[in-house]
């Protein structure tokens, strides 16, 4: 068997409910794990380095902003490549997959909104200003809770996968307002200084604990996102199991 034609069959595989149960249940430990690692370095390296000459203590808040930042941009590109999963390749799990990230990353969205009020207060003198990166985080942290409302609202699932995949895939287009905002319009947040093609730009002092925690981040939100689609798999069938008991309750009843 090729490598490809391997990979498609793990890939299948993944696409039933029951197996995916039993490969959360074994991942998800050593997920949690390695955040709390993860973490427990991250905030550790952020307590222990010293402050910033311009900045003082509040560029401790930047290990926490920035990553949430990321995050949040990161969880709505997931939906995005589910939402595909949906309407192209109709794999069962894709809109699981969505509707378990919706949460996660309007979470992720607004914690990135507050610490960034509280690291621009004293930055720029003002907790909000309605600058391109600032306005364009906010219209994301109203998508999430819209796409949330819908899933909530109907109560077809095939019908709101359907809808919610077309709303996802449309509103993918703020996501690279928002990573280029800083360069197409005069804003004050400052241009990229980390994923930047020539290096980046920032002190490794406060670079390597800024990455610590951006993977501590990343795996709390893969932790977070296989355990809500396991709750989301047992709800849906819980949901299942109670509509086809009404419906034998009424057949039961017809029949009398």
């Amino acid at each position: 068997m090729s490598e490809n034609s391997l990979a498609i069959r793990k890939f299948s595989d993944l696409a039933n409910p029951t197996r995916f149960l039993a490969l959360a249940d074994r991942v998800l430990p050593w997920f949690a794990v390695a955040t709390a690692l993860f973490f427990a370095a991250g905030l550790w390296l952020s307590f222990t380095t010293e402050g910033d000459y311009q900045q003082g203590e509040t560029v401790r808040i930047m290990y926490v902003h920035v990553p949430a930042a990321w995050l949040s941009m990161m969880c709505y590109t997931v939906m995005a490549i589910s939402a595909l999963g949906t309407l192209v390749w109709r794999h069962p799990l894709a809109d699981v997959s969505a509707k378990a990230a919706a949460p996660i990353g309007a979470c992720f969205t607004f914690l990135a909104l507050v610490t960034g009020s509280l690291w621009g207060k004293p930055m720029w003198g003002a907790w909000w200003v309605w600058d391109a990166r600032l306005t364009s985080v906010f219209v994301l942290f109203l998508m999430y809770l819209g796409l949330i409302a819908l899933n909530r609202a109907m109560d077809d699932p095939a019908r709101s996968a359907r809808v919610s995949a077309v709303l996802v895939l449309v509103g993918f287009v703020n996501i690279p307002i928002i990573k280029f905002s800083v360069e197409w319009w005069n804003t004050l947040h400052q241009p990229a200084s980390v994923l930047r093609l020539d290096g980046p730009t920032i002190d490794p002092e406060f670079l390597w604990p800024l990455l610590i925690m951006a993977v501590g981040f990343t795996l709390l939100f893969f932790t977070l996102h296989i355990a809500a689609m396991r709750n989301e798999i047992w709800r849906r069938r819980v949901t299942s199991l109670r509509r086809q008991a009404v419906r034998n309750a009424g057949r039961e009843a017809q029949a009398l």
